[in-house]
């Protein structure tokens, strides 16, 4: 066999020296396989990827889009958008108005109320936020820092009330346990030197009922918990030192009031005995022996000295705990105060006075509905209304005729429930595309109109402005703004997600380095061995790029835009290769024209 190698070795080397071009040609092939199986293994273009982004504050304006005509006649009719008594009219028939002429107004009472409380609250953030704010002044942290005092000195003067009630109890329990031994293992019942009293008392009882025995038992093993449990306690109340610790004390004060509860349970049982054998005695028409007297009256006399000390005990107990967790508090509420106001508690009261802003321009935006102006100069045609009238959105109020130009929009209902009267709009033109107009809405029908299932409303703008060039019919497009928020919290409307009626983010804690977020090369996002939260949020307003977010989310947080995951992955790539190769001698790669940025 090892010839037969040798001479297969030797035969592959000559054939090698014989055809050395096509030895070179495969090796190089199988090089390059190689390396491109490595390189197939090896790479992450197929792995789940994540463009990040950061929770930025800005202004954000949200628009409804529509199309129509400009209107052929110049006739406006004016309704207000709030329900409720006529208490002004301002216009006659024929009057001229300019813009502004208050036409009429509907009864603001609760619409100013609305307002009063909404600034009301927004003070109230304002002053919240202000005192965040406040750098601890000295008196402050004086304050602090003799509340710990206080909660310190009142737990030290806790634990010296413990032990001097812990040594008032064995002043009495001595003799309380004395007395209860004599009262149950006596004789003086029986008037015989052989049977305990509680024998006698049970049997004496039981000729007249069986439950005699019960009673007896119970007073017998109540009494024999007391006894080991007193005995233990005792002797390690004689072992305390002079002056024990805070933990002794505890551990004392603990193992004397279960002593003390076991002790008032032992002389319950014995005097429940004893009264049973008077009860059954007294009902039979026999008199029960003096002696019996005597033992409830001393037992009445320890249970008198056994209550207080108990009861002493119990409150040693819950002072303690008081105590304790006071002065974990006052300690926290002074370091907190020394280390300053958490940030995120700034950011919340921040975000809170938001809010409150917010709703009080809601609220004043809602009580300017009840004013109804004249949005442009005309001439009234008609006042159909009275003083004390009660009117509603599909009232008219007057009819004003006007030289300013309208266009005419038809609207779907999901986007005309968004609009108000007074909205600010952007017009554009087919017929002159280099035009753009302002305008405001001026009318808008309460009652739609059904075609084919489908339900529109026909809203009117009126132009800010005049141009000779639009001309009666010529189609017009209008974006109408519907709500602005200013200083909002945004994100990228992409990395909104919703999962079972939730809206969330998708949030890395901890977030990632910073210098992970730029693109690696050929690969667009980053790579994270741990997949992002879900955040809860909720969300506000949105334009054609971000969303608001009103809740849930924090300035400068770190989110994720957009997933890569997969085939995108590789597809991205691919793209980002040949873009970058395109566009390399034009200064491409990353940051280049054909660059990727995140």
């Amino acid at each position: 066999m090892i010839r037969t190698l040798s001479t297969y070795i030797a035969s592959t080397q000559a054939f090698l020296l014989r055809h050395k071009i096509w030895s070179t040609v495969g090796a190089v092939v199988i090089i390059i396989c190689a390396w491109w199986l490595y390189g197939s293994l090896t790479s992450t273009t197929g792995q789940t990827r994540y463009v990040l982004g950061t929770v930025s504050q800005s202004t954000i304006i949200s628009t409804v889009s529509g199309s129509g005509q400009i209107a052929s006649s110049d006739e406006l009719t004016m309704t207000p958008q709030v329900s409720g008594q006529v208490i002004y009219v301002g216009v006659t028939p024929g009057e001229k108005v300019s813009a502004g002429t208050l036409i009429a107004e509907i009864d603001p009472t609760e619409a100013e109320k609305t307002v009063r409380n909404a600034q009301a609250s927004v003070a109230s953030a304002k002053l919240s936020l202000a005192k965040l704010q406040e750098p601890a002044t000295a008196l402050t942290l004086s304050q602090a820092q003799n509340q710990l005092t206080q909660a310190q000195t009142a737990l030290t003067t806790d634990y010296q009330t413990s032990m001097n009630d812990i040594t008032n109890s064995f002043l009495d329990l001595p003799s309380i346990m004395t007395g209860l031994q004599n009262v149950d293992f006596g004789t003086d019942a029986s008037g015989s030197n052989s049977q305990w009293n509680i024998d006698y008392y049970g049997t004496a009882a039981s000729i007249y009922n069986p439950s005699g025995s019960d009673y007896r038992d119970a007073a017998y093993t109540a009494y024999e918990a007391a006894r080991t449990s007193y005995d233990q306690t005792f002797l390690d109340y004689k072992s305390l030192p002079a002056s024990p610790d805070a933990t002794t004390t505890e551990k004392m004060l603990t193992e004397t009031y279960k002593t003390g509860v076991l002790i008032q349970n032992a002389v319950k049982t014995s005097y429940a005995l004893i009264q049973f054998y008077n009860d059954q005695l007294t009902q039979a028409g026999k008199t029960p022996r003096a002696a019996a007297t005597t033992h409830i009256s001393n037992l009445n006399s320890y249970t008198g000295k056994l209550n207080p000390h108990v009861s002493s005990m119990l409150a040693d107990t819950n002072g303690l705990a008081s105590d304790k967790s006071s002065v974990v508090e006052k300690q926290q509420s002074l370091t907190q105060t020394q280390a300053g106001t958490d940030p995120l508690d700034i950011q919340s009261a921040q975000l809170s006075l938001t809010q409150q802003q917010n709703a009080l321009q809601d609220a004043k935006d809602a009580l300017a509905k009840y004013y109804v102006y004249a949005p442009f100069d005309g001439t009234i045609a008609s006042v159909p209304v009275s003083k004390y009238d009660q009117a509603s959105s599909g009232t008219t109020l007057a009819t004003l005729i006007t030289q300013k130009q309208i266009a005419t929009l038809s609207l779907n209902e999901v986007d005309a429930a968004k609009i108000q009267l007074g909205d600010d709009a952007t017009l554009t033109f087919d017929a002159v595309p280099d035009l753009t107009l302002t305008g405001k809405v001026v009318e808008l029908d309460p009652v739609g109109t059904v075609s084919q299932g489908v339900v529109t409303y026909a809203a009117k703008i009126g132009f800010d402005s005049q141009d000779s060039r639009i001309k009666p019919g010529m189609t017009v497009n209008a974006d109408i703004q519907t709500a602005v928020h200013q200083d909002a919290l945004v994100v990228p409307s992409s990395a909104i997600k919703t999962q079972n009626g939730q809206t969330y983010l998708q949030v890395f804690s901890p977030a990632l380095a910073t210098s992970t977020m730029a693109t690696s090369g050929t690969s667009a996002g980053v790579l994270s061995t741990i997949a992002p939260k879900l955040v809860p949020v909720t969300v506000g307003i949105a334009d054609d790029t971000n969303t608001e977010i009103v809740s849930g989310a924090t300035l400068g947080e770190q989110i994720v835009t957009r997933t890569i995951t997969g085939t995108a992955a590789a597809k991205t790539t691919s793209t980002a290769t040949t873009g970058s190769a395109r566009t390399g001698a034009a200064g491409g790669g990353i940051g280049g024209a054909g660059g990727i940025r995140l």
